[in-house]
Order: structure tokens, then sequence, then C-alpha cells
């Protein structure tokens, strides 16, 4: 990539496991390869993969960090919300607010789930943009939200249920709004009606994933671009391909492969993966299951035919197989959220989405269809063509780059700390599962008002 004219200075900031970070990440290295300076905020437990990539580490300081940032605990998905959304967003600002003032900081780049992020940097006067690297957080018209695993609308009364799951998400997001607005309050920002403002107040919301693999919205904010998967190799996976990856299979089996992946985050998984396992030893293939970093490999049963290790570098593993069985995770999908993210792949006719509680029977039948119906494989086939092609005109970079600029044009010290107004200021800049792996292979190959919208395409 060429260099641009014009140098920025971009904060990243993350949170939570390698999952979450590695998109991060990939943004980073775009736009140091453009010839922008990046330095990355994240959990203490990141430094390594942070450092590693090359990158300038920033620890939090003041927000929570480890389980305490992303409780493992999800039985009770509103509390979850407001443990990890809301409790903590003061000390998030605090943190982004800190970094602002010690170093040149033209934009800041965080994940959509650190609204405290977003906060410290709409303080500090600095442009703002949040990363959704799954589907959307926020609630879109027409659209299954997240955590519904609704498909699109095709009848009045299916509507009526997209909008009903919509207003519940909102709800339950809303109901800790009132800790959001003490921490506003506090940095003398004005109040929010709704939390979905807050997305709409960013300078942007990109999501990284695919318009062809995501449903349609009725319109689309102002502010809301979709930038394509951002999938780079983690270092940890780049180690294992350095340390020259042999595959576990022979090369003269004609069996077909399979591989299971499971998630990065400590999601409770034991027995769902042990049931995978279980249903994969009832049938004439081959597997690879990695369990991740949650799941210990001694504690699990695997049939003769099934390899399992906690980590393999899947975009190799990925080249020589047929089938792809995952928790849902963005990265393994569109390699290869979770309920939004089955149900996104089974409305394009890629796979099959299944219950947590689908029985032994169960997923070995889907496996079979999945392995014999050739209709599964040519669907993954062209939404990963498809795909491929959102990665290749990205516009991450431009999109960081315009917001730096209007940044610095209207605050010409290039990002340095800057003192606060003392009156509050209430004018802000305007807001600017399983399938098969042709789908899961594709995207390794690589407002201006608020509540503005435009159509979606």
């Amino acid at each position: 990539m060429k260099a641009s004219k014009m140098s920025y200075h971009f904060l990243l900031a993350s949170w939570g496991t390698l999952g979450n970070l590695s998109p991060l990440l990939t943004a980073g290295r775009r736009l140091r390869d453009n010839g922008h300076h990046v330095r990355v905020m994240a959990d203490p437990a990141m430094r390594a993969e942070v450092e590693a990539a090359g990158f300038d580490f920033v620890t939090w300081r003041r927000a929570p960090i480890g389980e305490a940032a992303d409780p493992a605990d999800f039985s009770d998905m509103r509390d979850w919300i407001r443990r990890a959304m809301f409790v903590p967003a003061a000390a998030y600002a605090a943190d982004i607010q800190d970094e602002i003032g010690r170093m040149p900081t033209d934009a800041v780049l965080g994940l959509d789930i650190l609204l405290g992020a977003a906060l410290g940097a709409e303080a500090s006067d600095v442009p703002f943009a949040f990363l959704s690297p799954h589907v959307s957080i926020r609630t879109l018209p027409g659209m299954p939200p997240a955590t519904s695993g609704l498909g699109q609308p095709r009848t009045p009364q299916e509507r009526a249920e997209v909008d009903a799951a919509s207003a519940g998400l909102a709800g339950a997001m809303n109901a800790p709004l009132p800790i959001l607005n003490r921490a506003r309050a506090d940095l003398r920002l004005p109040m929010l009606a709704d939390v979905m403002h807050l997305f709409d107040r960013a300078d942007r919301l990109l999501l990284a994933t695919s318009q062809a693999f995501d449903f349609q919205a009725d319109s689309l904010p102002a502010n809301f671009h979709y930038v394509g998967p951002l999938l780079d190799v983690p270092n940890w996976s780049k180690s294992l391909q350095a340390k020259s990856w042999q595959a576990p299979w022979s090369a003269q089996s004609k069996r077909p492969r399979v591989l299971v992946a499971c998630s990065t985050g400590a999601q409770g998984q034991r027995d769902l993966f042990q049931r995978v396992l279980d249903a994969i030893g009832t049938i004439d293939i081959e597997a690879l299951a990695t369990t991740g970093p949650n799941l210990d490999v001694a504690e699990l049963r695997a049939p003769k035919n099934v390899h399992v290790l906690r980590g393999a570098p899947h975009d190799l593993v990925m080249k020589d197989v047929s089938l792809v069985v995952s928790q849902g995770g963005h990265g393994t999908v569109t390699r290869g959220d979770q309920a939004a993210n089955a149900a996104r792949v089974e409305a394009k006719g890629a796979g099959l989405h299944l219950s947590p509680m689908a029985s032994e029977v169960e997923l070995a039948a889907a496996l079979n269809r999945l392995l014999t119906e050739p209709q599964f494989k040519e669907a993954a086939r062209s939404i990963g063509d498809a795909i491929k092609a959102d990665i290749d005109r990205s516009s991450l970079v431009d999109e960081m780059e315009t917001i730096a600029a209007a940044g610095r044009t209207s605050n010409p010290s290039e990002g340095s700390s800057k003192e606060q107004p003392d009156d509050p200021r209430d004018k802000r800049r305007p807001a600017r599962m399983m399938c098969p792996a042709p789908l899961a292979d594709a995207a390794k190959c690589p407002k201006r008002a608020q509540g503005a919208s435009r159509d979606a395409d």
C-alpha cells in the first residue's frame, strides 16, 4: 500500500480476549501500512500479541482487566451487559482521556463494547470510531438484532418478531443507561435519551463484516460503513506455522476432513464440545478439533478419528477440510455473534444452525447433510467469493483518515492534549456455527446529523 500524504496518530482500544483483539490489530496493520502511527490499549494479558504485531502497547489502568472486564457468566445477559459495558464506562473513559493527554492522538478506534472509550474521546474532543468485529450491536430497522438468532423477515409476522427482538435488545441496553449518563455528566457531556444515540454520535461506526454476509436493514445511519472482515493471522497462529505445521491426517486418506473450532473465550462449552466429538466418532470422517485456551485437552474423550489440540493454524487447516463446526464466532465463520452469525450462515444456505443443546444424533445428522448435499458447498463458495470482494475494497483506512483529517483541521495541535471548556458542552461535532469450508476459507485470503440515515443497499 502507498503511504498517505499526511501521517496521523491513531489510538486503538481493545477489550477481552484475543478473538476481540485480532480484528483490531488487522485494522492497525492497515493503518500502519499507509504510513500512520498506531498504538494499542488493551488488557495486560494481550501485551505479547500487541508487541509481536509491532505496535506500542498501552495497558488499561483504571478499567477492569481479565474476567472482571469480560465476565464468564452469561446466565443473565442483562446483568452481563450492565457489568461489562456500563459499570466500567467511567474507568475506560478516564484511561482514554489520560492516554490522549499523554501522546498525540488524531483519532480513536475502539471496539463497540467499549462505550466508555467513546466518552473519553468525546470529552477530549478527539474523533472516535466504533469498530464492530461481528454483527451490529446497534439496532437497525428491519434487521434481526444481535443475540436474536432470527432470520431476515419475509412476512409481517416475522417483521413483528424482529421488531420485538430489537426492542428487547434496546431495552436491555437502556436499562443501565443512567450509569452511562452519570459518567457523561461527570465529563460535562450531554445526556443521552437512548444508548443507541451514542453509536450515532461516533464519527464512524465501522462494521467489520461483509455486507454480502449480513442481513439487510431498511436504512443505515449516516456514519455506518461496512469495511469487510478483518482477519489477519494472529501471532500465536503464525508461531505454529513457523514450526512447520504438520496436519494430523494421512495424505492418502480419502475420508472427508472436518475442523471443529472452539471459542477463544470462556463460554462453558465443554459439554457441547464433547457431544460434537462423540457425534464425529459415529461418522466415517477425519477431524481436527481445537479447544482454544479455555478447555483442557486432557478432560476430553477423543474418538479414534478425531485429533484434539489446544490450537492449530486455522488458515492452513482450512485448506484441507470440507466442513467447519464452530460456536459461531465471527472470525471462524467468515474464515469458515454466534446465534446471529449462525442465522446468517443458515439464511445464505451455507450451513446449518443447531441448538447448543443438540444431541449427538442431531449433530451427526447435520454433519452428514452438510457433507453429502452439494447445495451447501455451492452456497458457501458463492458467499465466500463475495466476502473476498468486500475485503479487497475495504474502506477502513479511508474512513479513519477522513475523521482524523477533520479532527486535525478543527484542532491543529495534531492530537495533543487540549484545554477543556468550563461550560458543559451541549453541542458535539455532528456524527459523522457449521458451514462448508469455502465460506470459512474465503475471508482468510484476505453523518453528519445525529439520527440521520441513508438507504441500505
